[in-house]
């Protein structure tokens, strides 16, 4: 874990340089709280997909055709089972299962290095060293057959797709064998 906190600090310090960063709500101004579900609990903090922050230095990812697009990976709900909360997946999604796919987004490192072979791939770049950019549905975690050379702009990624169902840490989604894709 003492990994993971250092090179999430290092992508920060990079990404923020020694200039002063000015933190903000990941929600757009005017926006509604969140929707309860079924039972009249409010949902869980981190759904929904990252905020592209309009203050980010980053651009946001470009369209491409190629690439399983983050709406469809974030168009999920969660249910309570057993104290746990798990995702439900829609169709589209659960059809994803073992396909081998493109995905494009942000690279969180988990080790350091400037190769990398296991990080988390996230649909908005990361603005802070401490936080996720979103929820567990807009982050894929890729493990690579080749390394990955990290950088802050979009990277693509292709493999074997997973849709997670009881994930120990987690997560909703996995992508494996992945190579980078120019």
């Amino acid at each position: 874990m003492q990994t993971l906190f250092s090179a999430l600090w290092l992508s920060s310090a990079m990404v923020v340089g020694v200039s002063a960063q000015t933190l903000s709500s990941p929600l757009p101004p005017g926006t509604p709280p969140p929707a309860s579900s079924a039972d009249g609990s409010a949902l869980p903090h981190g759904q929904g997909a990252g905020v592209h922050s309009p203050l980010s230095p980053f651009a946001p990812l470009p369209k491409r055709t190629d690439v399983v697009a983050w709406s469809t990976l974030t168009d999920i709900t969660t249910r309570v089972e057993k104290k746990r909360i798990v995702p439900v997946y829609p169709a589209p999604v659960a059809a994803l299962n073992q396909k081998t796919l493109r995905l494009q987004g942000f690279m969180m490192p988990l080790e350091p290095g400037e190769n990398q072979r296991h990080f988390l791939l996230a649909s908005v770049p990361l603005t802070c060293g401490f936080c996720t950019p979103g929820g567990p549905e807009s982050m894929v975690e890729v493990r690579t057959k080749t390394p990955v050379k990290y950088k802050l702009e979009a990277v693509v990624v292709e493999g074997t797709f997973h849709v997670l169902n009881n994930d120990p840490y987690g997560l909703y989604y996995r992508i494996t064998n992945a190579v980078g894709v120019p």
